[in-house]
């Protein structure tokens, strides 16, 4: 039988050359302690872009306004997982910490690849397109 593979969604928010990344709080089920970007599980019966929007509110109390999907990156750990990428360039609100993470910072194209290199390999390459580096 094939293992579950967990469907999620998560953005880069970026402004003026930064992207928005959180620090996970210690006690969350994935990734904790980890730098990470904003999003979490796709729920049934949503799609990928409801799910960004729940999810952008939940975690920071924005909602996008220009938002583009950018790629899909995999991993097998804990458990089977697809992680759908977009970019939010624009939104309503103001960025707040509202759960899971124990700090929000806005970080600089290498300050960014730094925090996510280790999450997966992909991150660095993906934060330089983003950011306009090629």
């Amino acid at each position: 039988m094939a293992a579950r593979v967990h469907d999620c969604v998560g953005a880069f928010i970026v402004k003026d050359g930064e992207v928005l990344l959180g620090l996970r709080s210690d006690d969350c089920d994935w990734l904790a302690g980890a730098w990470d970007v904003f999003g979490g599980h796709i729920e049934p019966g949503e799609s990928a872009d409801q799910a960004l929007r729940r999810e952008l509110d939940e975690e920071l109390g924005i909602a996008p306004t220009r938002m583009r999907y950018l790629d899909v990156i995999t991993g097998d750990a804990p458990e089977p997982w697809r992680l759908r990428l977009y970019v939010v360039e624009a939104w309503s609100g103001t960025p707040q910490n509202r759960q899971e993470h124990a700090s929000l910072s806005w970080s600089t194209l290498e300050q960014a690849q730094q925090r996510l290199a280790a999450a997966h390999p992909d991150f660095p390459r993906l934060l330089a397109q983003v950011l306009g580096v090629r």
